[in-house]
């Protein structure tokens, strides 16, 4: 199986193509966390035009990013060889050209010109905005794209016509760079390299899961082995990280709420938000609350690991390297294998509550875990018709049986919601399950319309099932 070289992004496509199009001037900011394919996404909105210039800049003085970006860009448009080198004069030329503009990595220009958004400010409300020009800001550090472009308190502020938050690619298309189609295995792939490109981009097609996990992460050779850690040095400017190691650990292993972490770290509960809140904003930890809750008013949060590649990474692979080395190539037959299926727990409820809206075809307010005291769902969706669909999750050896499902009725019972509009509410249960169901429990699912049963096969179709 050959990986195909461009998947998905269609709806970012069509955005960027639709813009270049336009009879307006188009400002758009692409950002999100590196590895995620801006760069790729850019190159492929941009394939075969003629009026558009692609330039990525680099960690170098101002003089030599602007003299580098004559030189790509008078190959499109020889008449910039004669223009001042200054950007105002530089896209006030491009402007009147309709040009399509692309400036990769934007903040490593922002750092080494602190005026260049004010520049591009000024040239944008003097002259661009009244040409067809697109001009496309590309960035990988989210904090400076947000200070020095989407904050109100940035020049640019108010003139951006589009913005690009680009995410991971999802389970469905990220399959496709899978070694293996199989839907249990293929839910095991993402629960360790997850949908960013560049990791699926360095799997091995023709060698099994397990190979590729030992050739890629478990190696100290492998690509992958200290990914996490060179993005949290470089691409996020955390120079003392370990606190934010311990913090990212703690979670990987389960250590969920506010006070388990910081107790784990050893830090101070007070000063643990402003950790949380920053890896947050790079995208790496994604606070939960109970679905049913108010995000505004609520004191309930729990904390996940959003990347997959850095919950494995920091439950296997981080603080482990030595004994990595020892085992070598048997590193994945001693460490994650026997205990690859309590890892997998907190994953497959992701997936699951993903799949829900294929699964069971509705309009939700809102999908995801519920708790309260020692009750606890792991998927819940709302959906606008008064139905509260209530999932457990069990990634086992075992079968589920009738006294999970009365379990899961038990504790659905103790949810506390209020369907919209006055509707009356109904329940609806899904018992999801790698191994399947016990014969009692089918017969049950069989003589129920409000009892569905789900196994890896239903939520991930296999190739020759589609």
């Amino acid at each position: 199986m050959t990986p195909p070289r461009f998947v998905d992004r269609v709806d970012e496509l069509d955005l960027l193509k639709s813009r270049f199009e336009n009879d307006t001037a188009e400002l758009v900011v692409i950002y999100g966390r590196r590895r995620l394919g801006k760069s790729a996404l850019v190159r492929e909105a941009i394939r075969g035009r003629q009026d558009a210039v692609y330039w990525q800049a680099a960690e170098e003085t101002s003089d030599v990013q602007l003299a580098n970006f004559v030189d790509t860009a008078s190959e499109t448009f020889p008449i910039l060889d004669d223009i001042q080198r200054d950007w105002e004069a530089l896209l006030r030329a491009l402007g009147r050209e309709e040009a399509v503009v692309v400036l990769d990595e934007f903040p490593y220009l922002a750092e080494s010109d602190d005026a260049l958004p004010s520049k591009i400010q000024r040239v944008w409300d003097m002259h661009l905005e009244e040409t067809s020009m697109t001009l496309v800001l590309v960035g990988s550090s989210i904090s400076i794209m947000e200070d020095k472009v989407l904050s109100g308190g940035s020049p640019l502020y108010g003139r951006r016509t589009a913005t690009i938050d680009l995410p991971p690619l999802d389970l469905m298309d990220a399959q496709q760079f899978y070694p293996d189609d199989d839907p249990d295995t293929v839910i095991q792939a993402w629960g360790i390299f997850g949908g960013t490109p560049y990791y699926l981009q360095a799997l091995t097609p023709s060698r099994s899961l397990a190979e590729n996990i030992q050739s890629h992460v478990l190696s100290e050779h492998g690509v992958l082995h200290n990914e996490p850690e060179f993005l949290l040095r470089t691409e996020f400017g955390i120079r003392e990280p370990q606190t934010y190691y311990t913090i990212l650990r703690a979670i990987a292993t389960g250590k969920r709420a506010a006070n388990e972490i910081a107790d784990f770290a050893g830090t101070d509960s007070n000063a643990l938000g402003s950790y949380l809140s920053k890896l947050r904003r790079l995208r790496l930890v994604e606070r939960d609350i109970p679905v049913t809750a108010d995000p505004n008013a609520t004191r309930k949060s729990r904390y996940r690991l959003k990347e997959p590649l850095f919950r494995f990474w920091f439950r296997y692979v981080y603080g482990q390297q030595g004994k990595l080395a020892q085992l070598g190539e048997d590193a994945y037959e001693q460490l994650i294998e026997p205990t690859i299926t309590d890892y997998m727990g907190a994953m497959f409820e992701q997936v699951c509550q993903n799949a829900l809206p294929s699964l069971i075809p509705n309009t939700y307010q809102g999908i995801g875990y519920w708790w309260h005291q020692q009750h606890e769902l792991d998927v819940v969706g709302l959906a606008s018709d008064g139905t509260l669909v209530a999932g457990e999750c069990k990634y086992t050896s075992r079968e589920m049986t009738e006294g999970d499902l009365a379990d899961l009725e038990r504790t659905a019972s103790r949810v506390r919601w209020t369907p919209p509009n006055g509707t009356d509410r109904e329940e609806h249960y899904c018992c999801f399950c790698r191994s399947g169901f016990s014969d009692d429990l089918q017969q049950t699912a069989a003589n129920r319309d409000d009892v569905s049963l789900f196994t890896p096969c239903d939520i991930v179709p296999s190739a020759d099932a589609e």
